[in-house]
């Protein structure tokens, strides 16, 4: 038997997920010790517990979690990815480069012998195809270094598998989509909190996708701000160098209040129910109109009233501006939104 000095070091990809899981079990069960990468972007999206899902991984199984998160070099993929956009504005492939290129990294820093991950052979459409595998593992400088411990029996033998410190007969044959044998696994080995494979990232939502293409389109140099401005409200393109953004409720009016920037035009209707209407980007007089008009058309004044006064500013505490301003029609509305 090795003694503890000897033991060979494994990197993780664990996103917290079932897969990334069962990952980690199989690797331990090999006398591996194994150090976790729970990656983060500002498209994550998050469990609704609060929960850390990779941290809650990483306590049952008594191993490190490092989270790194990914804001300016993910961007970069997203202006410009080498390989393209899967059904929405995911990058997945250049994603997953950039995630296992900085796996790369900390293997190499730590003296790991490998890095492995929870990916299923023909699980997703784009990244794990058997030629996108390979063409990541390639690109992140992981050729042979790279383990699926979920599929390993169907690809070619690694480097771990080959120096014998992986045995390749105690890995698994998973392939396709059907997640049952994952969850007859999860069951044999008592893992029943995990979530549900649903949501992951934002930018396959059709809805967010589109808004982010709009962002990339007219907005080259985009910041975690813009970003985040996206997760909220009702948007409106108004020229190419200008949107609005119009709060749902009162939680959504705060959040866009907490998200104004130097140079963003607030708006609000007075004397009503009023949404808070957000303007960004070098806006014209009648950019300032059209806002104040779709303000009018979200704001609780009766729909009979012909106008309303619209209050707007730099400074929501001292709106100093005002016009009369009737509610936007329907179709005009159809015709900005974003």
């Amino acid at each position: 038997m090795k003694n503890r000095e000897s033991k060979p070091k494994a990197i993780a990809l664990l996103s917290g997920g079932l897969d990334s899981t069962l990952a980690v079990k199989l690797i331990l069960d090999q006398g591996i010790e194994v150090e976790a990468l729970n990656f983060v972007t500002p498209f994550c999206t998050c469990n609704r517990s609060g929960r850390c899902e990779a941290q809650h991984v990483g306590d049952r199984f008594d191993i490190p979690v490092k989270v790194i998160g990914l804001v300016e070099e993910f961007f970069q993929v997203i202006r410009k990815p080498k390989y393209g956009y899967d059904s929405g504005m995911n990058p997945c492939l250049d994603c997953r480069i950039l995630m296992f290129s900085r796996a790369r990294e900390r293997m190499e820093e730590v003296g790991a012998a490998f890095v492995f991950t929870g990916e299923v052979l023909g699980e997703r459409p784009m990244s794990q195809r058997r030629e996108a595998m390979r063409l990541i593992e390639r690109e992140s400088g992981l050729d042979g270094r790279l383990l699926r411990p979920l599929s390993s029996q169907l690809l070619p033998p690694t480097l771990p598998e080959k120096e014998g410190l992986v045995d390749r007969d105690k890995l698994l044959a998973i392939e396709g989509r059907s997640r049952k044998p994952q969850m007859a696994l999860a069951e044999q080995y008592h893992i029943n909190d995990y979530p549900c494979p649903a949501g992951g990232c934002r930018l396959t939502d059709p809805g967010f996708a589109r808004r982010m293409r709009d962002l990339v389109r007219h907005k080259e140099n985009f910041d975690l701000n813009d970003v985040n401005l996206l997760k909220v409200g009702r948007h409106f393109r108004l020229s190419p160098e200008a949107k609005a953004v119009v709060g749902r409720d009162q939680e959504e009016n705060h959040r866009i209040l907490a998200l104004a920037k130097e140079g963003d035009i607030l708006f609000e209707v007075q004397d009503w129910g009023s949404p808070v209407t957000l303007l960004r980007g070098q806006a014209s007089e009648k950019e300032i109109h059209l806002a104040a008009a779709i303000t009018a058309r979200y704001s609780d004044a009766p729909v009979e009233k012909p106008e309303v006064v619209v209050r707007y500013g730099l400074d929501y505490t001292a709106l100093d501006g005002n016009l009369r301003a009737s509610s936007l029609e329907e179709d005009q509305l159809v015709a900005l939104r974003v």
